[in-house]
């Protein structure tokens, strides 16, 4: 096992300048170019910190918590744990992961990663909501994922609603769709008033009329069927924005039953690039998938910064498929999502990524 002496040794530098550079702290106390050295140098042989030494010596035991409410049993969302894992493995933390299933279990968990001396908390939701940070992180380092902060004490990251309806509109307006439906979300959530912002803005910038009519809000399965099938023969879409994948299903029936093929005759576009959905469905729906894995990956890193107390350089995660914001970027930060170009938008006109 490599030594930090042996290290120095190699690297021509004192065991003090050696522990600065591999800890990043020689901003100060040595040059920048010897730091980068003896990295480079302690890479090469080999070098890895010990865990149980380190946590002595720094009062911190590079140990993050990750609270979730219901992620661990959401297959698309289990890619936040992913990321964040990702992001902790890079920068030499371990992860400690519990899911909650209410208050009093929330409390208790907490209170086993307290025990356990997690340096900081990722607190994430499995979709976009107000949510209040428990008391008993008051005071630790915190980063709440997939959720806007009621206060906005903590740094929080979230996907960028509104951004999705206007992309997903303009996709379609590119294609040559004349008549775009919105198909909504009667639950108050609060990604359905911004998705609908995106698609009326897009509508509006393309010079096109925004008619209350094309937009239904329904409820899974409560009348949705029905409801889409009252707009087809009411307004004749051409082409149907979904707030998300599972609501394509209503218009591929309807299309089905009336002998218009999606792709051909009409376009769709949803979100969530849900896996089930892309594996049975033909043609596969052009979807906009929702940066689950970056925003676990973001929400890592900005942790580690703030327990660390310093600047990170770029990541090295060649997963991500939306672009990672810097991490001093101020809140909310939101992450402009990516359209996969599939097959049901008829005479598909532009570059969106392929998946």
């Amino acid at each position: 096992m490599t030594t930090i002496k042996e290290v120095a040794k190699k690297a021509g530098a004192s065991v003090t300048a050696v522990s600065m550079a591999l800890n990043h702290r020689e901003e100060g106390h040595v040059k920048k170019e010897l730091a980068e050295h003896i990295r480079e140098t302690a890479k090469k042989m080999g070098y890895r910190p010990n865990p149980l030494a380190r946590s002595l010596r720094t009062s911190r035991t590079h140990t993050i918590g990750f609270i979730s409410e219901e992620i661990a049993t959401t297959p698309y969302a289990g890619e936040m744990i992913l990321g964040a894992q990702d992001a902790a493995s890079e920068l030499g933390y371990m992860m400690l992961l519990v899911n909650t299933d209410g208050n009093a279990n929330e409390a208790t968990e907490i209170a086993a990663l307290k025990r356990y001396g997690v340096d900081g908390y990722l607190y994430a939701k499995m979709y976009d909501r107000v949510s209040n940070i428990p008391k008993a992180l008051s005071g630790e380092h915190t980063v709440l994922i997939d959720a806007t902060s009621s206060d906005g004490r903590v740094p929080y990251i979230v996907p960028d609603e509104v951004a999705m309806g206007y992309d997903a509109t303009t996709y379609l307006i590119k294609s040559g769709a004349k008549r775009i439906a919105y198909i909504g979300c009667s639950e108050n959530l609060l990604a359905e008033p911004l998705r609908v912002r995106g698609y009326e803005k897009a509508l509006k910038d393309a010079g096109r009329p925004i008619d209350p009519e094309l937009n239904v809000g329904i409820n899974k399965n409560d009348g949705g069927l029905k409801a889409v099938s009252e707009l087809f023969d009411r307004k004749h879409p051409d082409a149907f924005f979904c707030f998300n994948d599972a609501r394509t299903w209503y218009v591929y029936q309807c299309a089905a039953q009336r002998g218009l093929e999606v792709g051909r005759d009409i376009s769709v576009v949803g979100i969530d690039n849900n896996r089930i959905i892309k594996e049975t469905f033909e043609p596969q729906p052009t979807t906009i998938a929702l940066p689950h894995y970056e925003m676990g990956y973001w929400g890592a890193r900005k942790l580690i910064s703030m327990i660390e107390d310093r600047a990170l350089g770029p990541g090295k995660s060649k997963k991500t498929v939306a672009a990672i914001p810097p991490l001093d970027a101020p809140s909310p930060v939101r992450i402009r999502c990516t359209l996969l170009e599939r097959g049901s938008v008829a005479n598909r006109g532009t570059t969106a990524r392929k998946k």
